[in-house]
């Protein structure tokens, strides 16, 4: 499986590793931080990449802007509850909407369901994710000016694609 990945700011990566005392407990901590755009059944990568950039051509780069921590209670997938950064971004909102627009929604993770977010941990108690939202950060803003197609399968990045500024 493949994604569509937004690389996030160093002063994220920070962020989370001044949280991680709050997220020893769960069962789970992501070492790496990125946001997913949209996710991928495909597996021919190189038709894939190709689509992706003429689907993508001419998209401009754009705002982000990470607000707060929530979690997922009960998310649609793997293990609960999953802790997150908040990301505001009509600009990844409407990124994510063109390329369902081409590529299709997956069930529960896309389309309407779509939640921009970072993810920190999951699996663990309700109790410590409430106990982690309930932290208050400073606001981190960026501008995304290149997005990452991620391999699933080797874990890595396979291909960036430069957005306009």
């Amino acid at each position: 499986m493949y994604s569509l990945n937004v690389p996030v700011p160093g002063r994220v990566a920070r962020l989370a590793s001044d949280l991680f005392p709050y997220l020893a407990s769960f069962d789970r901590v992501r070492d790496r931080h990125t946001l997913v755009c949209k996710r991928f059944e495909a597996t021919d990568f190189d038709r894939l990449r190709e689509r992706l950039r003429q689907t993508l051509l001419g998209s401009p780069a754009f705002e982000a802007r990470v607000t707060g921590i929530d979690f997922f209670e009960h998310p649609p997938r793997g293990s609960a509850p999953v802790v997150y950064l908040t990301v505001e971004s009509p600009g990844i909102e409407a990124f994510h909407g063109r390329l369902v627009d081409e590529f299709g929604a997956i069930d529960g993770l896309e389309g309407d369901d779509y939640v921009p977010h970072i993810t920190l941990a999951r699996g663990g108690d309700v109790a410590d994710a409430r106990r982690v939202a309930s932290q208050e950060i400073d606001p981190i803003e960026w501008t995304v000016s290149n997005v990452d197609l991620y391999d699933g399968n080797f874990r890595e990045t396979a291909a960036t694609i430069s957005l306009p500024g």
